[in-house]
């Protein structure tokens, strides 16, 4: 583990990054599902909307997800972190932010079967979910309330 100790500066930095994809994409994909929801299943457009959304999730958020994950799980580790309050808040709302990529996900995947059953308005409310759950964990991480 001294390879962590030694770059923990660096480590720090592949998190931020990837947390930072991840949000741009969380942020992103609700908004397309809000233009989604405007255009007819079979139609070209719709199948334009697809393939974004499909290429958002699998190249940017899931990998993004992932590596936010491991380097944060080796950086609250290598910290000592896990021992905090407010790392156990912040975890708690990263759990939160994952079970609403897994949302997106599902989302996605009734618009890829031409199933959606929600309105544009739905989306629009539930793209400002993330940017709240953001604040809260940069307040965690930054202000270290507890």
């Amino acid at each position: 583990m001294r390879f962590l100790a030694d770059n923990i500066q660096w480590i720090k930095v592949v998190h931020v990054f990837a947390a930072f994809a991840w949000m741009a994409g969380m942020l992103y994909l609700p908004r397309l599902f809000v233009y989604h929801t405007e255009t007819t299943p079979g139609t070209a457009d719709y199948a334009r909307f697809v393939t974004m959304e499909q290429r958002l999730l699998r190249g940017i958020i899931l990998p993004s997800m992932i590596v936010v994950w491991v380097v944060g799980l080796l950086l609250a580790y290598q910290t000592g972190a896990w021992h905090a309050g407010w790392f156990h808040a912040k975890f708690a709302l990263v759990l939160v932010l994952s079970g609403l990529h897994g949302a997106f996900t599902g989302w996605f995947k009734a618009f890829a079967r031409g199933e959606n059953r929600h309105s544009a308005r739905f989306f629009r409310l539930w793209n400002e979910v993330p940017a709240v759950l953001l604040i809260l964990i940069l307040v965690m991480v930054l202000v270290k309330p507890f």
